[in-house]
């Protein structure tokens, strides 16, 4: 057998139906849309979330809640997280992304203290817990917060 020998199975391929060729075709004049009306016209039918002119749920429903449009995005990370790294290498924003620790579109990182710290390591980020800062230190590592 050719690549140019494959053809699909019988009957697993169907042709378009094309509209508006001829009385005969069984889809010509109105090209299956009926005879007048909204829907038989180029453009016609109504608009997403259309009700037929009932109050539409989106606005039959209360509005709820706030959008704070100042809101950081902050990317939490823990101690744990960090035994990936190797002894005193530098932890930053660019290593955590390159690790995958942190991902997407952020405003600023903060480590938390949960897990244990086993290796001393250089921390440059925004904020830094109290207890993580605590156990950063007690490991023999530096903390620079930017």
């Amino acid at each position: 057998m050719k690549l140019n020998e494959l053809s699909p199975a019988k009957g697993s391929r169907k042709s378009r139906k094309r509209l508006g060729r001829g009385v005969g075709s069984g889809t010509g004049k109105t090209a299956g849309r009926g005879t007048k009306g909204q829907n038989s016209r180029s453009g016609g039918g109504v608009r997403p979330g259309f009700e037929g002119g009932q109050m539409p749920i989106h606005r039959r429903l209360p509005k709820r809640g706030f959008t704070n449009i100042f809101r950081k995005n902050i990317a939490v990370i823990n101690i744990r997280d960090l035994s990936r790294f190797e002894k005193d290498s530098i932890v930053d924003e660019d290593a955590l992304f390159n690790s995958g620790l942190v991902k997407g579109k952020i405003d600023g990182i903060k480590l938390l203290a949960q897990g244990e710290m086993k290796i001393p390591l250089t921390i440059r980020l925004n904020s830094v817990s109290k207890n993580a800062r605590e156990k950063i230190i007690a490991a023999g590592g530096n903390i620079e917060v930017l």
